[in-house]
């Protein structure tokens, strides 16, 4: 990952956006987690998209990171916070309701030191687990 500092702010360059962005807690953490997902787990980086928007009722919101499969359908939906925030009810609630939107089968909620990985079923019976998938794992549905 490529840092700068440009007019006094330290800044990171998004691979995904193709632009240099403020570094901030939570942007370090994205990135590191996004370069995890295509490094380690054979994320496609084409099919990542960052800051997504979305509109949730009347008001305009951005997923931090939306993945998608081959077919460009959305499969997950990521949050990030910054290492000092712990990933609580609110920040699952805020996935959930983005999620609205996008209707994704997969939640993933990160900080750094707390993964929380969710499968959405439609009957309810939600799982939760505290690790870090494979592309592949998203696409069988396993």
């Amino acid at each position: 990952m490529r840092t700068r500092v440009f007019n006094s702010k330290e800044q990171i360059f998004c691979e995904w956006r193709h632009r240099w962005v403020r570094l901030t807690p939570e942007e370090w953490v994205r990135q590191q987690l996004l370069h995890r997902l295509v490094e380690q787990l054979g994320f496609p980086a084409s099919l990542i998209a960052v800051e997504q928007a979305i509109t949730v009722g009347t008001t305009k919101k951005r997923c931090d990171a939306v993945v998608y499969d081959r077919q460009m359908l959305p499969l997950m939906l990521i949050e990030c916070k910054a290492e000092t925030v712990p990933l609580t009810q609110k920040t699952l609630d805020q996935a959930i309701t983005y999620n609205r939107k996008l209707n994704v089968p997969y939640l993933l909620l990160y900080n750094g030191p707390q993964i929380i990985f969710v499968t959405l079923s439609s009957n309810g019976q939600n799982t939760i687990t505290e690790r870090l998938p494979r592309y592949t794992y998203l696409l069988r549905g396993e």
